[in-house]
């Protein structure tokens, strides 16, 4: 199939998002018609992301360790394959709240995301550091 290509984890960029907090993009460059973007983020113990909504519809399986989800200002504890479905504008964030490293796997449902903090209503990019 033209277009097709492995995507090696290994080999994918890191972004630093702050406070020890990583995230690889498994979809570098979508392919033509391609309309989700998805990657890993991980925690270690006791860090949190900002609680935030996104432009878009967003998925999030839990991979490895133990967190909390704050989903509209309910927190709930999750583990390894549950996953969150989170609709567009919705305020969410994961919370490591285990001992060791956590994480994600997220879909967002657009190539072209955005992440809007609740505690200031600034929006920026998907990959913006915290």
């Amino acid at each position: 199939m033209a277009g097709s290509k492995l995507i090696r984890f290994s080999e994918e960029a890191t972004v630093a998002r702050g406070d020890g907090i990583e995230s690889i993009r498994l979809t570098p460059q979508p392919l033509e018609g391609q309309d989700f973007v998805m990657g890993t983020t991980s925690f270690p113990p006791g860090t949190a992301i900002r609680l935030h909504s996104h432009n878009c519809v967003e998925q999030v399986t839990v991979l490895e360790g133990e967190a909390v989800v704050e989903l509209n200002g309910r927190e709930m504890a999750v583990r390894p394959y549950d996953t969150t479905q989170v609709p567009a504008g919705e305020q969410h964030r994961f919370i490591n709240s285990g001992e060791t490293a956590m994480r994600i796997l997220w879909v967002y449902g657009s190539t072209e995301v955005t992440r809007t903090f609740a505690d200031t209503g600034e929006t920026v990019e998907q990959f913006h550091r915290q």
